[in-house]
């Protein structure tokens, strides 16, 4: 039984490994719906599969985890409605593209001009009041171990 196993694992591993990669890896029709707002960076980016909204463009300042939450409570004056906030780990890992062949690691269609940096959660690093975690869209890695003086990205989501 266990050789059995053994030999189904390893032929998944060879079919993963042999598969080939697509070059244009934009996320699958539909799974993205763009609104396009009334000025530079006002769009919204809706994900059908979490129905969650995101701000299509991240700010190009970069803030301190207070800041962020700060900064995205208050993005609702440019992208319209309430609710805005920064996105929990879990979320934010969401629009991580893994499929893309090269920094950043997120669909260009949906989220155009992304800097391939760290941008934060909300999701504080558990027992920690100095620590939260972080998303690199450099390579689709998570990481708490940053303090939440430094200043890092953020792209808000309700």
């Amino acid at each position: 039984m266990k050789a059995s196993i053994l030999r189904c694992l390893g032929a998944l591993a060879i079919i993963m490994v042999s598969s080939p990669r697509s070059v244009d890896a934009a996320a699958p029709a539909g799974h993205y719906v763009v609104t396009v707002g009334s000025g530079a960076g006002n769009g919204t980016v809706y994900d059908t599969k979490s129905k969650l909204t995101w701000q299509q463009t991240a700010s190009s300042t970069t803030y301190t985890w207070a800041e962020a939450k700060t900064y995205c409570a208050g993005v609702g004056a440019s992208l319209g409605g309430t609710g805005w906030r920064v996105p929990t780990i879990k979320e934010l890992l969401s629009i991580v593209d893994f499929s893309q062949t090269g920094a950043p690691m997120i669909d260009p269609n949906a989220f155009p001009s992304t800097p391939s940096e760290l941008f934060w959660s909300s999701s504080p690093l558990a027992g920690s009041s100095s620590s939260a975690w972080y998303v690199d869209f450099n390579d689709g890695s998570s990481s708490a171990y940053d303090d939440v003086t430094d200043a890092y990205n953020v792209r808000c989501v309700r």
